[in-house]
């Protein structure tokens, strides 16, 4: 009864971890699943896809364990923020698609809110910007596009959840429909401060409170999966959003520490306390974790593009085969060549949030070849990491100079590690346990179970791999860094 499976479902792929009474990794499975883009700019996950994926990984991870059901002491569940999916309560059949984070089809929406000066509100109450990322407008659109479900929701039918909700309603078999703090935080429909569901954000948006899940600590009883579903019946114990649950997993747990984590995108969360910042710099006030009903906040800034910029590398201009290989080439570029590239993609994230900018390449020069860009791509993810970093000092000064923790695929590229060190001029850790958000969401369950040692024993577990010191000395950082403000200026839809 001393093991722990994390559930962590992800944007394109579901994972399942078990992990034993010293919290090493026994036994995992991992599926990935279709992405749906009906429209330009939309992005959905079939909700079944979602569901089967978690059933199946959690039974694989169980059997690569040799454990059964029977032997786990809980569930911990960390998943994809802000993806909205809505369901009959009576069925549990989805009403559509679930909209994924990434979707952008209610952008007129949120213009609309903030033309009609609504923002201002919304910042104060749940630390958000006015913009598509967030369930709120995604839960509207669902309710005002698809057939009789604004019709249904009225008449209590409907449950909205984030998906860590709707995988507890099914895990439980439909009898318990509840959240943590951190997901909730994530809807734009939270009051972080009070910590209820906001009547007046409700009203505004239309959005009947009977479709909202109960919201409790990211480590506290969310009911108990059924024996159907592993094997036996296991309370579920632990919730967190995926980057909340990684700042769990780094071991913030102090005012001032900060991670960040390098996938698809990047999010940097620095753990403020018991302090709510309303950041003046465009970066999010949240809620860190909740656990024995007290809140600790952060700030996050999150980068659009992080690890899909080598991805472009490979799979849009074919210069490289594999990810790992910018290492070698961003070694044998150029150093007499400043190229910078902005991989503004799908538009700008903190601190600029512009979705209408888009990618573009500075610097070029008849010698400027395969090394370069590699060394460049790997660059704009230091370059924007120090964006998020200046944006925290301005909001907080306690944001002091201290050591960043890293995680994510692209933190195994020495190289990247290397530059984000110099650029930031701040040692850049990275952890012996890389997989810190299934950690974060196992050991939220294991500590509630009494299997795992509390914050300060958990913190003193957490082992760095390597640290990376900088090496750039300071005229060099500041110039290129100048470099990178110029081209980003050059690259935002107003410049």
């Amino acid at each position: 009864m001393g093991h722990i499976l994390a559930i962590d479902q992800g944007t394109t792929s579901t994972r399942a971890i078990v992990f034993d009474q010293s919290l090493r990794a026994v036994g995992s499975g991992q599926l990935e699943f279709p992405q749906h883009f009906p429209n330009s700019g939309w992005v959905e996950h079939d909700p079944a896809d979602l569901w089967r994926t978690t059933v199946e990984t959690c039974r694989m991870a169980l059997e690569a364990a040799g454990l059964e059901a029977g032997a786990l002491a809980g569930v911990g569940i960390t998943n994809q923020r802000e993806t909205t999916v809505v369901w009959d309560r009576h069925t549990g059949e989805p009403v559509a698609n679930a909209i994924v984070w990434q979707d952008r089809r209610t952008a007129a929406l949120c213009d609309a809110l903030r033309e009609a000066g609504h923002e201002a509100l919304v910042r104060a109450r749940t630390g958000l910007l006015l913009d598509p990322y967030f369930s709120a407008t995604k839960l509207k659109w669902i309710l005002d596009n698809v057939d009789g479900a604004r019709a249904r929701a009225e008449a209590g039918d409907l449950l909205f959840g984030t998906v860590d909700s709707f995988l507890v309603w099914k895990l439980t078999g439909g009898r318990v429909h509840r959240t943590d703090a951190t997901n909730a935080a994530r809807t734009m429909l939270f009051n972080i401060v009070d910590g209820v569901w906001d009547a007046e954000i409700c009203a505004l948006l239309s959005i009947p409170m009977a479709m909202l899940p109960e919201v409790r600590d990211s480590a506290d009883d969310f009911g108990v999966a059924e024996a159907s579903i592993l094997g036996a019946p296991v309370p579920i114990l632990g919730v967190a959003g995926d980057q909340q649950a990684a700042t769990v997993g780094q071991a913030c747990f102090q005012p001032g520490m900060m991670k960040s984590t390098y996938g698809t995108g990047c999010f940097a969360l620095l753990n403020t306390g018991d302090t709510f910042v309303q950041s003046q710099n465009r970066l999010l006030g949240t809620i860190a974790y909740r656990i024995d009903g007290k809140t600790t906040y952060a700030l996050e800034g999150s980068i659009f593009v992080a690890g899909a910029v080598v991805q472009w590398l490979r799979d849009g201009l074919g210069i490289i085969s594999s990810a790992a290989e910018t290492e070698a080439l961003a070694l044998r570029a150029d150093p007499n060549q400043d190229v910078y590239l902005v991989p503004a993609f799908t538009g700008l994230g903190a601190p600029y949030w512009d979705p209408d900018a888009r990618g573009a390449i500075f610097g070029l020069t008849r010698g400027s070849g395969p090394a370069e860009l590699s060394r460049a791509a790997l660059e704009s993810v230091g370059f924007q990491t120090r964006d998020l970093l200046e944006a925290m000092r301005a909001d907080w000064t306690a944001a002091a100079d201290g050591v960043l923790r890293v995680d994510g695929g692209m933190t195994a590229n020495d190289w990247a590690m290397q530059f984000l060190a110099d650029i930031l001029g701040q040692p850049v850790d990275r952890p012996a346990v890389l997989e810190t958000t299934a950690l974060g969401a196992a050991w939220l369950a294991g500590m509630r179970a009494g299997v795992y040692p509390d914050a300060a024993g958990f913190a003193d577990m957490w082992a760095c791999e390597r640290r990376f010191e900088p090496r750039m000395d300071e005229a060099t950082r500041a110039r290129r860094y100048a470099g990178w403000k110029d081209a980003v200026r050059r690259t935002l839809s107003g410049g």
